[in-house]
């Protein structure tokens, strides 16, 4: 009977240790990543967007990486009030602004992504809500990158 209650509670324990991980991986793609809902006030003092000129090496290697930061310099407050789902905010960032202030958006095909269809739905008249709801929508993943620098 103990040996049986040993077995049972073993079973237990290893259960929840491999379902955990799985579990907490299901939890981070149903959430939403962090983003502001509203531009930021016009005293506030946020890092400067990279400029092209900015970016070398492995960070400026294709042509898609450097008009990316182009782009980003030109919406600056709608990427402010956008999510990133490469979910970076675990690292720190507050939007997908913050990974173009830095070299991250360079090596990062969602933040690629994401910053090209923003880029395109603010041409097109949308508001940074109603394309915050398109990228939550996964609508950025239709973005092809082997084409996106040439617009």
């Amino acid at each position: 009977m103990v040996k049986r209650g040993l077995s049972l509670a073993i079973l237990f324990v290893l259960t929840l240790a491999f379902s955990t991980p799985w579990a907490r991986s299901q939890q981070e793609e149903a959430r939403t990543p962090a983003y502001n809902p509203a531009p930021p006030a016009k005293n506030a003092k946020l890092p400067p967007i990279l400029s092209k000129d900015q970016l070398w090496g492995s960070n400026a290697q294709y042509p898609v990486q450097t008009h990316g930061y182009e782009v980003a310099a030109k919406i600056p407050n709608v990427l402010h009030q956008l999510p990133c789902y490469c979910y970076c905010d675990r690292m720190g960032h507050k939007s997908l602004r913050s990974c173009f202030e830095n070299t991250h958006g360079a090596q990062c095909s969602t933040c690629l992504k994401e910053v090209y269809y923003a880029y395109d739905q603010t041409q097109r008249g949308k508001t940074p809500k109603q394309i915050r709801e398109g990228i939550i929508k996964g609508e950025w993943q239709k973005v092809d990158l082997q084409t996106a620098a040439a617009q």
